[in-house]
């Protein structure tokens, strides 16, 4: 049986795969492993949840799930993924629960459980939650008084704003942005933390109807985004998905910055005030090659792990690191959040111009980005190609072809039978040649 977990919480199209019966279902299994109850006290958890139309549907399907188990919940209605997050722990609740789908489009939907203080759950606790879905265990069913209560928590927008007010200290005052809310989950909250913070905010795709969520526009579809910062002659564009967990930039003259140079910046921005711990950075293996440059350069260790933020966040707890993200933008500062926050990454990329005077541009030039290639390649069996020796063989003479100036990564898909082989080189004709080749072996597995 397929894996119902998947690299950010359980997804699928709304009311087909993603079902109001498996909302109930998992929601039930949820409360029975992260919030059995116990000594007369009575578990909580705080539920959020992006605009899209499907979402009031779930919303109501996971509160009757975690009601019936006798669990109480704390609506706090449409936020970000990582208002969500930090909710939980402020509610101090047993668990969180955000209805999204993220960077997809609308008919998808999605739900993300949070653990005690707002933390991703582990691979453990994921097979423990589906464990009881799949074996039929039944939650607790109390009757009477002891049927979970479900109350508004009228003042989250505002103790979430509160909180990223406090993770900043330096005036935006006289920085223009323009703030591409992907008609998602930060259209509100976004603008309002931005201009709060004394930047001169323009906001667009900021008026959810339930329908519009990341139609051609956000984080995945900047184009509007980098137009709209040259017209209005403003300092930089930020884009956020969805749930707004991802933020990714727009420079003055419309050229975007990804999560690799917002990295860069940060983490130079982080050292200079002594916030760097370790002097580490943590990234993923998709991470430009030309990151891990600019670092060494700096004097900064990258530490890599495998994709998803999940990851970056379990690496930033074992080595009690302070700054780590993906090229998409999931940004994670572990001393003011649990997960990947785009509103407050939009917050500390401006402190960072303010605070030096110096315009976007200048400060993402301290890396370069090697040009990257990145082929698909169908295949029978994943396993297979990833013990196959003539692979391993074409990799290592690919890698000896490019030494220190380029890298090779073959990555199976999470979902599909495919093997995604990446190369990076000083040039786009070499990184192309390498990967078509290296494409060629895998296809022949």
């Amino acid at each position: 049986m397929a894996r119902l977990f998947g690299t950010d919480g359980v997804r699928g199209t709304a009311n087909g795969g993603l079902t109001v019966e498996l909302a109930m279902q998992l929601a039930g299994a949820a409360a029975t492993v992260l919030a059995p109850g116990g000594e007369g006290r009575r578990p909580v958890a705080v539920v959020g949840r992006d605009p899209r139309a499907s979402g009031e549907m779930l919303e109501a399907a996971v509160t009757a799930g975690l009601a019936a188990a006798g669990v109480d919940v704390v609506a706090v209605g449409v936020l970000p993924t990582p208002a969500v997050a930090y909710l939980t722990g402020e509610y101090a609740a047993d668990l969180g629960v955000m209805i999204s789908a993220s960077h997809n489009p609308m008919p998808d939907n999605g739900i993300k459980i949070f653990a005690a203080g707002g933390h991703k759950l582990d691979d453990a606790a994921e097979d423990r939650i589906e464990a009881a879905l799949h074996d039929g265990v039944t939650p607790a069913r109390p009757t009477g008084a002891g049927v979970g209560r479900v109350r508004t928590a009228a003042a989250a927008a505002d103790r979430y704003l509160a909180h990223l007010a406090s993770a900043t200290s330096v005036s935006l005052d006289g920085v223009t942005v323009v703030v591409d809310c992907a008609h998602g989950a930060a259209s509100h909250v976004g603008p309002a933390a931005y201009a709060a913070a004394g930047a001169t905010v323009i906001a667009v795709s900021a008026e959810p109807d339930g329908l519009n969520i990341n139609d051609g526009c956000g984080s995945t579809h900047l184009d509007s985004l980098r137009k709209a910062v040259v017209e209005h002659g403003a300092d930089l564009g930020l884009g956020h998905d969805g749930d707004a967990d991802r933020c990714l930039a727009v420079d003055a003259s419309g050229a975007v910055v990804d999560g690799d140079a917002i990295m860069a910046v940060l983490a130079l921005s982080m050292r200079d005030r002594g916030e760097l711990r370790e002097n580490t950075l943590v990234a993923t293996v998709m991470s430009n090659l030309g990151l891990h440059l600019a670092m060494r350069e700096s004097g900064i260790e990258v530490v890599t792990v495998g994709v998803g933020d999940r990851y970056v966040l379990e690496e930033l707890r074992r080595g009690g690191f302070s700054l780590g993200g993906e090229q998409s933008g999931h940004i994670v500062f572990p001393a003011h959040g649990t997960t990947g926050d785009g509103v407050l990454t939009g917050l500390r990329l401006m402190e960072r111009i303010a605070a030096t005077g110096t315009s976007l541009a200048d400060l993402a030039a301290v890396m370069r980005s090697l040009p990257q290639v990145l082929v698909n390649v169908p295949v029978s069996d994943k396993v297979a190609v990833a013990a196959d020796r003539a692979v391993a063989d074409a990799v290592a003479e690919a890698e000896r072809e490019l030494g220190d100036a380029g890298r090779v990564l073959l990555r199976p898909s999470g979902t599909e039978q495919l093997v995604r082989v990446m190369v990076e080189a000083s040039e786009d004709t070499h990184a192309q040649a390498v990967a078509d080749r290296l494409a060629k072996v895998v296809a022949g597995i």
